[in-house]
């Protein structure tokens, strides 16, 4: 049985856990079906943007500690989680060229964490949790958590996070950053989609160079990252999008702060 379930919507992707046994906790066989959902959601053209979400109530629990303590000490299948190989919840480590959301319902714990800040934005139901719960058992972040979460809230709010291991409710989560959007519980798909078709509508050129240009300046120095804004940007004015969509305006859409083109 697929323990990961990808539906299409229009130019949304949905892709979905369904490990609700475990409050869909990752296995191999469910980081390597991530993988092979996220890779073809970068392929296709006619997906614009993806929601990551899980079935049955739950975001993620992490990986799964059953399946980890049969690995034990074997080195060998260590070695596969290293650097220069995929992460252990799946997708963690691919750079996704598209828009992803996190539907987040229940607990985004652990690796589940890191899976939901791997997305670009979280929509997250009222009664979520989030948290580093896998401190208790001296299991590390190893998919990007000690990385994009302190990018994300600060480094402050992340060691909060990474040294307690405390819950994290929905209200402090979007105190913090953590959430973008938060939503009444059994909502968080809908909301998630509703905001990945507002992005596709917009034209996609620019918005990616964008986005790109968000990720890219990370690390860089300011004069650095100016000068690489200035070449993505060159590069969307050189396409024609922009051109087109002055002329829009200058015929009349978008008066009044209209989003409709």
């Amino acid at each position: 049985m697929n323990t990961v379930q990808l539906e299409v919507d229009g130019p949304v992707a949905i892709v979905a856990i369904n490990r609700p046994q475990v409050r869909n906790a990752i296995n191999p066989q469910t980081a390597a079906e991530l993988r092979t959902a996220f890779e073809w959601v970068a392929g296709d053209d006619s997906v614009k943007a993806a929601v990551l979400t899980g079935r049955g109530g739950a975001f993620c629990a992490g990986y799964d500690l059953a399946a980890f303590a049969e690995v034990g000490m074997d080195h060998t299948a260590l070695d596969l989680l290293g650097p220069g190989q995929p992460g252990p919840m799946g997708p963690s480590r691919i750079t996704l060229p598209k828009p992803t959301i996190a539907a987040v319902e229940g607990h985004a714990v652990a690796g589940g964490l890191e899976l939901a800040i791997w997305c670009d934005l979280r929509v997250v139901a009222e009664d979520a949790v989030f948290g580093v719960f896998c401190r208790r058992w001296g299991v590390p972040l190893i998919d990007g958590g000690t990385v994009r979460l302190p990018r994300l809230i600060g480094q402050s709010h992340a060691l909060d996070m990474i040294l307690t291991g405390r819950p994290v409710a929905a209200d402090e989560a979007l105190r913090m950053g953590l959430a973008n959007r938060v939503v009444p519980s059994g909502q968080t798909l809908e909301a998630a989609v509703d905001l990945a078709r507002q992005i596709t509508e917009f034209p996609q050129t620019c918005m990616l160079a964008d986005r790109a240009a968000v990720y890219s300046q990370d690390g860089l120095d300011q004069a650095t990252a100016l000068d690489s804004e200035a070449r993505t940007g060159l590069e969307v004015l050189r396409s024609g999008e922009s051109v087109s969509g002055a002329g829009k305006f200058a015929r009349g859409a978008g008066r009044h702060g209209s989003f409709s083109q």
